[in-house]
């Protein structure tokens, strides 16, 4: 499978790749928070680190470590704007639950 981003997300990334011509793409994955276990982190890539998966859209990398790959693959991330308010989004095909803020999920049976 892989990780993709929609068109709207996918602009925005190529934005801040534009304004940072360092970064290597985008790196995403997941650290244990919130009250779930689980939540979707994603920043610029400065590094490519062994074990990494790299999927490529339109000419944006997208850098998952190993450990997050089996949690995060088939995620489509998409950005979204409500009021003044800016944010990716993540459909991730293997969370089974989130939490009730939104912050983290979990995976496996509920």
């Amino acid at each position: 499978m892989a990780v993709t981003l929609t068109p709207v997300a996918l602009d925005r990334v190529q934005r801040f790749l534009q304004r940072d011509p360092t970064a290597l793409g985008l790196r995403f994955g997941v650290e244990r928070t919130g009250c779930s276990g689980w939540g979707h982190v994603a920043d610029l890539a400065r590094d490519r680190r062994e074990g990494d998966a790299v999927f490529e859209q339109d000419g944006v990398r997208i850098f998952v470590d190993a450990q997050s790959l089996p949690l995060v693959d088939g995620t489509r991330i998409d950005f979204t704007r409500q009021g003044l308010s800016e944010t990716f989004v993540f459909d991730n095909p293997n969370a089974s639950a989130e939490c009730g803020c939104g912050e983290s999920f979990t995976t496996g049976p509920g």
